[in-house]
């Protein structure tokens, strides 16, 4: 940040950002305990293929949930931007100076749910909490 620079809006994505991704692993940890329990009666290797896929579903959860974790939308009384990133950290931003119109994208569930896409410029984060007050601090 600049010198005199401010934090008016700072947030991880909306939990709603999760749905998709631990969908995933809970389909793939559902189908290694459903190959853990029957395939244990017939033989060794399907009871440790049900519970490699477990294995695989627990460490692709926490991977999903540090990514969310380590996302970071904040905006600032000069620019919007975006971090994300484990190991490698990665920003984008954009300079309210230079932005015209901000979007607002929200579905029906996003309405109800309370988060939406914010469409700044060349910006377009997803799964932003209440993006319609973070758009009117923009202003």
């Amino acid at each position: 940040m600049n010198a005199g620079e401010e934090v008016r809006f700072e947030s991880r994505p909306h939990g709603a950002a999760l749905v998709r991704p631990l969908a995933r692993t809970l389909l793939l940890a559902g189908a290694g305990a459903l190959v853990l329990v029957l395939g244990s009666g017939y033989g060794f290797l399907l009871a440790v293929a049900g519970a490699g896929a477990l294995a695989l579903a627990a460490l692709l959860a926490f991977g999903d949930v540090l990514r969310w974790d380590r996302t970071e939308v904040v905006l600032t009384t000069d620019k919007l931007f975006v971090v994300r990133g484990i190991t490698r950290r990665r920003a984008a931003a954009v300079h309210l100076a230079r932005v015209g119109a901000v979007e607002v994208e929200q579905g029906l569930l996003g309405r109800i749910l309370g988060y939406g896409t914010l469409v700044a410029g060349n910006l377009e984060i997803p799964h932003v909490p209440d993006p319609r007050a973070v758009c009117r601090l923009m202003v």
